[in-house]
């Protein structure tokens, strides 16, 4: 779950608690992301003391089952047809496509170790070809 104190509206960040080691992933979010966050915070969030960032227009706390069903319907609506992991998978994949190592992909996904990463990377041929030959077909 994303809390109020896991915004920092100044730094532009958001800091994600993993959920199996409560390790803090930082992340950096856009100007754009940070300026919409506070709209929804400041303008549309139920008044509540409840910290929990999300919340239904009742003022209760958004249920992961229902982030997931709203990942899945606007994924339906750009004509993509998988899951959240999916995404992540996704994310993986272009950060490796990017050139950006295994160590710093394990970072960026806030993993533990890189048996976790590798599960998110499939190196194709000629991208293997590249970097263990220095050589392109």
């Amino acid at each position: 779950k994303i809390t109020l104190d896991d915004v920092s509206f100044t730094r532009g960040e958001l800091t994600i608690k993993e959920r199996k080691t409560k390790n803090p992933t930082i992340l950096p979010l856009p100007k754009q992301t940070v300026r919409a966050i506070a709209a929804y915070v400041f303008k549309a969030r139920p008044k509540t003391k409840l910290r929990e960032l999300f919340l239904t227009h009742s003022g209760s706390p958004l249920r992961p089952e229902t982030m997931t069903g709203a990942i899945k319907k606007a994924m339906e609506k750009a004509g993509l047809s998988s899951t959240a992991y999916w995404l992540r998978h996704t994310y993986a994949q272009n950060l490796l496509k990017m050139g950006r190592t295994i160590y710093e992909i394990k970072e960026m996904m806030g993993h533990n170790n890189i048996q976790s990463t590798q599960r998110y990377l499939h190196i194709d041929t000629e991208r293997m070809r590249k970097v263990l030959f220095d050589e392109t077909l």
